[in-house]
């Protein structure tokens, strides 16, 4: 079946010339860059400023980049990212880096940094060496992240990447700002109490029992087994006596982490 053709694939062209065309009028815009498939589009552009203007304006395309799947690197593709931190966190840029496959992550290490030739080899030889431990990605993240957006920011999203995926104590949880600690956990199962209902709670097994409406421990009993048999967290500290009193510190005057064994994570907010 023959797939017509739409206004907006119809018109695209003719406005992107007109878009080169006004900003050469308005803000002396003499180049256009873009992809090897904007070729046309911008070309569209040079031709209407040279028939109406009677100027000169230039076109420069790159080859596009693809990844392994084949689809385009670019932000009309699915799963893209931004520079803006507004539409895409550092945390989140960090982990796009970081999940790369092995494939697009060798290609995007000779594309986004600035390594030398020499260096990029020598990381790709470890790779291919040691695959699981993903050396290749974690050093494109790290300077991705840090050029992008700053050294600090790059040491806050490494260790909010390690509160999930590695080892963490209480006081890297407590470091994050409230941004980074929501954007590490999205995805993760959460409910709300309110002060007076966390206040009245007894022990820490009805806090895991009650607060998180089973999601976590279905029962009294199975939670009660699990903080004896040193399974559970709060705030990345272990919980060892399933009748102590929820006495935790909220992060941010708000939220509790709850953990159990190494994965299995239940945000908890405390709200007036």
């Amino acid at each position: 079946m023959e797939a017509g053709l739409s206004f907006t694939e119809f018109s695209y062209q003719l406005v992107q010339g007109f878009d080169y065309y006004w900003l050469y009028q308005h803000k002396n815009c003499k180049l256009q860059m873009g992809g090897s498939d904007q070729w046309g589009n911008i070309l569209t552009g040079t031709e209407l400023i040279r028939r109406k203007a009677n100027g000169d304006a230039y076109a420069l395309t790159t080859p596009l980049i693809k990844k392994a799947d084949g689809t385009k690197f670019g932000k009309t593709e699915q799963g893209n990212i931004w520079l803006d931190r507004k539409k895409t966190s550092p945390y989140k840029f960090y982990q796009y880096w970081l999940n790369a496959s092995d494939e697009d992550a060798i290609n995007f290490i000779k594309i986004f940094t600035t390594k030398q030739k020499d260096e990029i080899d020598e990381l790709i030889a470890e790779h291919r060496q040691a695959m699981h431990l993903r050396r290749l990605q974690s050093e494109l993240a790290k300077e991705i992240t840090t050029r992008v957006h700053s050294p600090a920011d790059f040491e806050v999203v490494a260790k909010a990447s390690a509160i999930l995926f590695g080892n963490s104590v209480t006081e890297d949880l407590e470091s994050l700002d409230e941004e980074t600690l929501l954007s590490v956990l999205e995805g993760v199962p959460q409910s709300a109490i309110s002060k007076s209902a966390f206040a009245a709670l007894l022990n820490v097994t009805d806090l895991l029992s009650e607060a998180t409406g089973g999601t976590i421990f279905p029962s009294k009993g199975e939670a009660r087994k699990m903080i004896q048999g040193g399974g559970v967290s709060i705030n990345k500290a272990k919980v060892s006596d399933p009748t102590a009193r929820p006495a935790f510190k909220l992060l941010h005057g708000r939220f509790l982490l709850a953990q159990k064994g190494k994965r299995n994570y239940f945000l908890i907010e405390v709200k007036d």
